[in-house]
């Protein structure tokens, strides 16, 4: 009698367990045997079997007694013979200074400048801890020395800044008064314009002192106080007319 096997079975509920991927193999590198072959090749080259291959020293430069102490050179003959023995007393050919005498009183000097003088500051120190040693201040770090400092000397960047806005500034306004004379119909005058105007100027400046020269030298009337005075006012205009024009280089008139 054949048997019949059941269709449905635990292991065909059962889901298939995920299968976790194995780990790739290790990365080694082809010149793993040269590198290893070369640091076991040069591995303590500095040891040697056996002692260390040196000379000896000879036996006859042995230790001397006071051979390591510092020597003198030797005196040369020459300079000794040509030295004289030191004498206790002068000759008779010298003449000692006993000393140089002064009618100034020291005592009294001393004493007046030290009521007088300023006390002397003292030097700023510091401590290591409570009771430790003193140290100066001055030479410890701890002040800042500015003229060790990188940028010692170098212009800051706000003064350049503040000069290119006044620069700046500047152009702007100049710019604003050209634009200001251009809107108000103003004419530059040309250099021909302006030598022309020079000469007329000047032409009617000795026209008028001319004729200044030529008035009387006691003025007495009226008439003659009053042309004078006229033609000194004049004067005084072309001369400062003259002045304007020769001060500045730019010159504008209203358009006619």
């Amino acid at each position: 009698m054949a048997t019949q096997r059941a269709q449905e079975s635990i292991y065909n509920i059962r889901p298939p367990l995920d299968e976790k991927p194995g780990k790739p193999p290790r990365y080694i590198s082809k010149f793993r045997p040269s590198v290893k072959l070369e640091a076991e090749k040069n591995k303590a080259q500095w040891k040697t079997m056996g002692p260390a291959k040196a000379a000896l020293p000879s036996p006859k430069n042995f230790l001397q007694k006071h051979s390591k102490e510092p020597k003198l050179p030797a005196r040369k003959k020459e300079e000794d013979s040509k030295k004289l023995p030191a004498l206790s007393v002068p000759r008779r050919t010298d003449h000692p200074v006993m000393g140089i005498h002064s009618k100034k009183n020291f005592i009294n000097a001393n004493a007046v400048a030290a009521i007088t003088g300023l006390p002397k500051k003292p030097q700023p120190i510091y401590v290591d801890k409570r009771q430790g040693d003193k140290y100066l201040l001055e030479t410890s770090g701890l002040v800042p020395k500015y003229i060790k400092k990188k940028g010692y000397g170098v212009t800051p960047k706000c003064v350049i800044q503040r000069n290119e806005e006044m620069t700046r500034a500047q152009k702007e306004y100049e710019a604003s008064i050209l634009e200001h004379l251009k809107k108000k119909a103003l004419k530059q005058l040309s250099d021909e314009e302006k030598t022309s105007i020079l000469q007329g100027l000047k032409k009617n400046w000795k026209e008028v002192y001319r004729e200044f020269q030529s008035l009387p030298i006691k003025v007495d009337t009226i008439r003659q106080k009053l042309y004078k005075e006229k033609l000194e006012s004049q004067m005084k205009q072309l001369e400062h007319d003259i002045e304007v024009i020769e001060k500045h280089k730019f010159i504008y008139i209203a358009k006619e």
